[in-house]
């Protein structure tokens, strides 16, 4: 059986820090325009008492989405010691395209992989470049596509890159732009025949009713009259959206692996909200009638890089791998998950023996 293994990855973290306090000059209002009376530290705390967000991370100007695609990208490939033109498939996942400073238009063409394969210098026809719109979970879903290429022969050897600049679509009178941050995240892929170690199985859910709103592009809740769109969230939708899904999800994809949940080591979850990552862990582990969560069970970096969104979980694997989260450790043979929930809305999980 030929299992898809990561071999190696890579990450861009931003070095611009903004604190909490950057935003305290700002007036936020409601999505029907009323201006927020609140103070603004009051808003502030309350947000980091929901969020658990103390600092997020932006891209410099004119450090666009395949830059930092291409440098994440150049560590995975240099840990993994492979030969660049060996590459099969570059796969990249965003969801805004090209912009190089906020209000910047969404340069989708060409794409932000073939871009970043030019960046990297491959000279390789048969190295084939696509970029994946997926909302949040688009790293996790390239991963599953890769996965899809290895086992049916097409490719031996993928790059799947999650690279977003999200602080350039964001609306200052919007509370929820302050959940939103920049960053990049890659891993090698390679066709491996270990039979215990890889990708084991994978699930994948998709609701496009009510729910096609739930994250979105819009205008400014402060009304001004502006030709910029902005990334938007109804975050009590998305809420209760992912806490009644996510759980099932995980839960659908970790039964069809034949694994023990007593075995499972680590969830590599979307960073999205701390409180709600919390709460959709612990119902997983209800569903298995697991009332108390194992310890060391779900590493987290929210609190100081915000939702990169398809970065956030590449990364994490990352700082993982390099032992940059608290105690948390990876060693062979360990069962993990990743797991996402976003704009589509979208859910994806897929069960992994390291």
């Amino acid at each position: 059986m030929i299992r898809s293994k990561i071999i190696a990855t890579g990450a861009y973290i931003p070095t611009e820090i903004v604190d909490n306090q950057h935003f305290l000059g700002s007036n936020f209002f409601t999505d029907d325009q009323t201006k927020i009376e609140q103070p603004t530290e009051t808003i502030i705390r309350k947000f980091k008492a929901i969020t658990g967000i103390e600092q997020r991370r932006y891209a410099p100007l004119g450090i666009a989405a395949s830059d930092m695609g291409a440098f994440a990208a150049e560590e995975a490939i240099r840990i993994s010691g492979i030969d660049r033109e060996s590459i099969d498939l570059i796969i990249v996942a965003h969801n805004y395209g090209e912009m190089k400073y906020p209000g910047a238009p969404r340069d989708m063409v060409p794409s932000v992989a073939s871009r970043i394969k030019n960046k990297l210098g491959i000279q390789n026809t048969s190295c084939i470049p696509y970029d994946i719109i997926f909302g949040c979970p688009g790293w996790v879903q390239g991963m599953i596509q890769a996965d899809m290429a290895i086992r049916c022969g097409d490719a031996r050897v993928c790059l799947v890159i999650g690279s977003e600049t999200l602080s350039r679509v964001l609306d200052s009178s919007d509370r929820d732009s302050m959940i939103f941050s920049d960053g990049a995240g890659a891993c090698i892929v390679q066709a491996s025949d270990e039979a215990d170690s890889g990708i084991i199985n994978v699930a994948v859910r998709s609701d496009t009713g009510l729910e096609l709103d739930y994250i979105s592009s819009s205008g400014e809740n402060s009304g001004e009259e502006k030709e910029a769109r902005f990334i938007k969230m109804k975050g009590r939708k998305v809420y209760e959206y992912a806490l009644k899904y996510v759980p099932q999800a995980m839960k659908e994809c970790f039964d069809r692996s034949g694994e023990d949940i007593k075995d499972l080591k680590m969830i590599f979850l979307h960073q999205a909200n701390d409180k709600m990552d919390e709460a959709i862990v612990k119902r997983f582990f209800e569903l298995y009638n697991v009332a108390e969560l194992p310890a060391n069970v779900m590493p987290m970096n929210i609190s100081y890089m915000g939702n990169s969104s398809v970065a956030t979980v590449p990364t994490l694997l990352h700082q993982v791998l390099n032992k940059e989260i608290g105690s948390f450790v990876l060693n062979k043979g360990d069962l993990i998950m990743f797991a996402s929930v976003g704009a589509g809305m979208n859910i994806n999980a897929i069960t992994y023996r390291w």
